[in-house]
């Protein structure tokens, strides 16, 4: 069969604003330009991303309230659309894919992504279904054809947790830089923080969530104002809002920060702020650090795992900090804002590493099992 007759489904919880669906639509632009095939199959067919979508793709909508509730929907899928590929992304969505797809019978080669440090995302949780996930991974994932880690760190991860052996994970970077990002780079921005003569801006991106630690973003800045007049930007939305807010009112600085929620371009704040900075405790392969590097904006982040040292190449094309140092963070940031400003040249070439369709190319000869 020739391989653009084949169908390839992708399956995800929803198109909610985050690092996985916005690398699964990526990956689906790359495949329609290519003639393929293409169906999205969402649990819940809800989020900003939808709008983004190609007419090409079908999209399947199982209309349930939570992933797990979607198994028998997607057994039916499967049973009736039969699928020649199917690549699930995060990882209770997975373990939904194997469950339905052994029930199914289904021949389809099944490829999960996996996008975080689980043993992190394990041990920072307090939830008993995150908690379960891991254990239920080391049970069904043998079942897959091939897990897809999306960096080294999350594979050395993955086969510690679950005992996969060496040939059923292979790394392959997010496909993150497409050329939509510098064209949204240009629009201006609407809020006078941006305006030319204006004191430095601070960004950070990201879910509001723990594992993002904001918070030690807050008390960096704090220390950061005592030094130099600025402003603090963070774009996302998430349960920690409120944590975050009353933080900054007992730090001073609650008059000195913006927090507008999710935006659909966060690019043209990217390319406009002084300095870019993740906080994170845990990430997989940071999608908005390599974002920041491709619109050259001078970068600081936490030496989480997994990711941050791997993009960065050991601090090579950006500041790497301890995690949960805020003295530390505010000082490599007071760097970045007293040296004089110059386009992040060389981080610009390192995210041309992770240019979509390069990426979509290695997924490609991965799923149609080209020759190493």
């Amino acid at each position: 069969m020739n391989s653009h007759q084949e169908k390839v489904a992708f399956f995800l919880p929803s198109l909610e604003g985050g690092g996985a669906e916005r690398v699964v639509v990526n990956l689906i632009k790359e495949f329609v330009k290519r003639e393929i095939k293409v169906e999205l199959v969402l649990a819940s067919a809800k989020g900003p991303y939808l709008s983004e979508l190609p007419k090409e793709v079908r999209i399947i909508d199982l209309k349930s309230s939570r992933v797990i509730f979607s198994i028998p929907k997607l057994i039916s899928y499967l049973m009736e659309e039969k699928p020649d590929i199917f690549i699930s992304s995060l990882s209770h969505a997975n373990l939904v894919s194997i469950i339905s797809k052994k029930i199914a019978r289904s021949k389809a080669k099944l490829f999960l992504r996996e996008d975080n440090t689980l043993s992190l995302v394990f041990y920072n949780s307090k939830s008993f279904k995150t908690k379960i996930i891991p254990f239920l991974m080391k049970i069904l994932y043998p079942y897959a054809d091939l897990v897809i880690a999306v960096s080294n760190g999350v594979k050395d991860d993955l086969k510690k947790f679950t005992k996969l052996p060496e040939n059923k994970i292979k790394v392959i970077y997010n496909p993150v830089i497409t050329q939509d990002i510098f064209i949204k780079a240009k629009e201006p921005v609407d809020h006078p923080w941006f305006a030319e003569d204006c004191p430095p801006v601070i960004l950070g991106v990201g879910r509001l969530a723990k594992e993002k630690d904001f918070p030690t973003l807050l008390k960096a800045f704090a220390l950061v104002r005592k030094e130099i007049d600025s402003r603090l930007v963070i774009l996302g939305e998430g349960e920690e809002r409120e944590n975050l807010e009353k933080l900054a009112k007992e730090l001073g600085t609650e008059e000195y920060l913006w927090m507008p929620g999710f935006v659909d371009n966060p690019y043209k704040y990217i390319s406009k702020a002084s300095v870019f900075v993740l906080s994170s405790i845990y990430e997989g392969l940071p999608t908005v650090l390599i974002e920041a590097l491709a619109l050259g904006c001078q970068v600081v982040s936490t030496d989480c795992p997994s990711g941050p040292s791997e993009i960065l190449e050991n601090g090579k094309y950006g500041k790497l900090v301890s995690v949960r140092k805020p003295e530390d963070l505010a000082k490599a940031i007071l760097d970045i804002i007293r040296s004089p400003k110059l386009i992040n040249q060389a981080g610009v070439e390192r995210a041309g590493m992770f240019e979509v369709d390069k990426i979509a190319v290695e997924y490609l000869d991965t799923i149609y099992g080209k020759k190493e």
